[in-house]
């Protein structure tokens, strides 16, 4: 019916809109964090590939807002997005925390979602990516998993705190087995933090985006590519 079909097209948008506003206040830091915005600009020039924002009363990535005050460029993926004003309310750096956490958490998920539908371990029954949840929980192994994270989550907040104080870049633990971001590769680490973030809010986005399309057409990601099927409604859809 018609009434279900707007409801399906409005739940759709309040999603895209939720998940853009989730990753979008921590882009900047607060003042005393951050270089200033001379010297900040002087870094993007000679430091490499950044997006960034220019001096000006509106926002470059949203022409008709103004320019949030705190959002100078001086963070890789800082782009001046930030139409709720939380930049002006909480502590950016927290949010940039929370940012990088979610947007980790988001690209292990998005690549465990692929893999579980692609393979499956011996021993294990292959189950849809949302069934598989609900079984975790019933068998408690989803409590497990929240034990250990919760472990997680006190060092992390030892770790907030000394960037709150100014002592520790949000989101760094020094995790770099592999030596990306040292020795003759140092130069790089800008590059790197602006992919990462980009990265994270994609997956971010991503992870919604499959769970969501699972919920309406009961087809997982691989299925979905090699047999479209759209959303029940719109028959007359072709793609």
């Amino acid at each position: 019916p018609a009434s279900s079909i707007c409801l399906i097209i409005a739940m759709f948008r309040t999603i895209l809109a939720a998940a853009v506003v989730a990753s979008a206040a921590a882009f900047a830091p607060a003042p005393g964090f951050a270089p200033t915005r001379a010297a900040s600009r002087a870094a993007i020039s000679t430091q490499g590939p950044r997006m960034a924002v220019f001096d000006g009363q509106f926002s470059e990535s949203v022409p008709f807002l103004k320019q949030p005050s705190n959002l100078d460029g001086s963070l890789p993926g800082d782009v001046g997005f930030d139409p709720l004003g939380f930049s002006e309310v909480f502590d950016v750096k927290v949010l940039r925390e929370a940012e990088l956490k979610h947007g980790r958490i988001a690209m292990l998920a998005v690549l465990g979602y692929l893999v579980q539908e692609a393979y499956v371990f011996p021993f294990f029954e292959k189950v849809p990516p949302i069934a598989a949840h609900d079984l975790l929980v019933k068998s408690g192994g989803m409590s497990q998993i929240l034990l250990w994270t919760s472990f997680l989550e006190i060092f992390g907040g030892i770790a907030l705190f000394s960037t709150i104080q100014g002592r520790r870049y949000p989101g760094d633990f020094s995790f770099d087995p592999l030596g990306l971001s040292q020795g003759k590769n140092a130069d790089k680490l800008e590059q790197y933090q602006l992919a990462e973030i980009k990265h994270s809010r994609l997956a971010m986005i991503a992870f919604g985006g499959f769970c969501h399309q699972y919920f309406i057409t009961k087809q997982g990601i691989f299925e979905q590519l090699g047999n479209f099927k759209p959303i029940p409604g719109f028959p007359e859809a072709t793609f």
